[in-house]
């Protein structure tokens, strides 16, 4: 090892300060976790609807029965039950009791509670920490105390840090494994971009931890490290976080770079495009039915997503100043007003073929093509409650199984769409998540002519700063 990589203890053991990053859909499996432990590092699987094996080792799809939201629902949260207890017991057998195993699961998925619950019961002793993000996971702590595995919050700022830690996180802190620390302009998935910062002004990292570090440190969390997450490709690029006081106790995560191993279980497909990208090809945007912002490839399927909010009008119910002309649409030709512009917009959009107005929760329509149209509907229709809250189909996992606001044409049904990609289907297009140093594969000399490590090939190049 040339680098000055100096191990550190992670959920109890000593391992080198490299950790995988968790990627759901059924991306982080037990495969690349159990790769990831066994070189002596954190593998991460994901429990996020992850995939359930036969004896064979063939994928289990699920197929859902139910003819309703809820019963749907509970066949997906105990689809994921299955999958993640599948997944971690491939990891803990590929591991060789080696390294670490961490559980991924995002708060905001549909049933995250009972996921985390069923995956623990049904392989205790194999999962040594839980990562959680997308989010505020109040009751992370509670719940890993309940199966004594250390927790992970994932959080972007040193005040969600502080929030979660008075408000639950200081009654299990011998728990707390770490904290990590995704960058909410560089990671790629769902970022945690709060109100007050702007998806077009990126910080840099260092001080942001920085502050985040001193937070932790009044808390008596000296010697609880921070994971860094999001951006980090070479480690030599990051020389000055190690042994570095203001900083303190340092790992690094991986979620980009790693997609490109052999144990990576995206499909070739996937993996080519990544060897493509370009700077600027990830797109910051807020397109997801979550409502967070997320970093993924700009490709066709988001291109659509950029082109149907340029045909939003905002329209009113009543003549109100300039909203004075009379629009119909609809089955049964609702009136609704526009300004004169939005008029001649509208009747353009629809000249162009996009001749279906959708009404969104903010009182505006956005017009989309028949074929959109009907898509939209079927896949709001075919919900399933993979969220916590959906802005898409409208579901909310609660007694009603609706956020009580219109369903959201705007957005897409991210579970379609992460299932077909992270399945084999073309990634052009589907929402292809990306950290925004994705284009650096083109770039690195590690991956040259279409070279794909292997897991322990890939560490070993990252021990070496590179």
């Amino acid at each position: 090892m040339s680098f000055d990589l100096q191990p550190i203890m992670v959920s109890g053991k000593e391992v080198l300060p490299l950790i995988e990053g968790g990627k759901g859909v059924a991306i982080s499996t037990g495969e690349s976790s159990g790769a990831w432990a066994a070189a002596g590092c954190v593998g991460t699987f994901s429990a996020v609807n992850a995939d359930n094996v036969d004896e064979n080792g063939e994928i289990i799809r699920t197929v859902y029965a139910g003819r309703s939201r809820m019963e749907r629902f509970e066949e997906l949260v105990a689809q994921g039950i299955k999958g993640g207890i599948k997944q971690a017991q491939i990891a803990h057998e590929i591991s060789g009791g080696h390294g670490r195993l961490h559980m991924n699961v995002l708060w905001e998925m549909g049933g995250a509670e009972r996921v985390l619950e069923g995956v623990m019961e049904g392989a205790k002793g194999m999962i040594h920490g839980i990562t959680c993000g997308a989010g505020m996971p109040f009751k992370l702590a509670a719940l890993a105390a309940k199966y004594n595995v250390y927790y992970y919050p994932i959080i972007s700022s040193a005040r969600a840090f502080r929030a979660l830690w008075l408000r639950s996180y200081r009654k299990q802190p011998e728990l707390l494994g770490g904290v990590v620390y995704e960058d909410p302009w560089l990671a790629g998935g769902h970022n945690g971009l709060s109100n007050s910062e702007s998806p077009d002004v990126p910080e840099d990292p260092y001080p942001r931890v920085a502050a985040l570090r001193k937070t932790m440190n009044d808390f008596g969390l000296q010697n609880t490290p921070i994971i860094m997450a999001g951006g980090v490709w070479y480690l030599r690029e990051w020389a000055n976080w190690l042994n570095n006081p203001e900083i303190g106790p340092i790992t690094f995560q991986f979620g980009t770079r790693a997609l490109l191993t052999q144990e990576s279980h995206i499909s070739d497909l996937w993996k080519k495009r990544l060897m493509t990208l370009k700077e600027g090809d990830i797109s910051l945007n807020r397109f997801s039915p979550t409502g967070f912002y997320s970093s993924a490839v700009y490709n066709a399927f988001l291109h659509e997503l950029y082109e149907r909010s340029d045909r939003e009008i905002a329209f009113v119910d009543h003549p109100a100043g300039d909203h004075s002309e009379l629009f119909t649409f609809g089955v049964r030709n609702k009136k609704v007003y526009l300004t004169r512009h939005d008029l001649k917009r509208a009747h353009d959009f629809m000249a162009d073929g996009f001749s279906k107005a959708l009404p969104t929760p903010d009182s505006t329509l956005v017009f989309v093509s028949p074929e959109k149209a009907k898509q939209i509907r079927q896949d709001q229709l075919d919900c399933m409650g993979c969220l916590s809250q959906c802005k898409f189909s409208n579901w909310a996992a609660n007694d009603r199984g609706t956020t009580g606001h219109k369903a959201d044409p705007r957005s897409f049904c991210i579970q379609k769409t992460l299932q077909q990609i992270a399945h084999g289907d073309e990634p052009d297009n589907n929402l292809m998540f990306a950290g925004h140093a994705a284009y650096r594969f083109a770039q690195d000399p590690f991956f040259a002519n279409g070279f794909v490590p292997t897991t322990k090939q890939f560490i070993e190049r990252l021990c070496t700063g590179d």
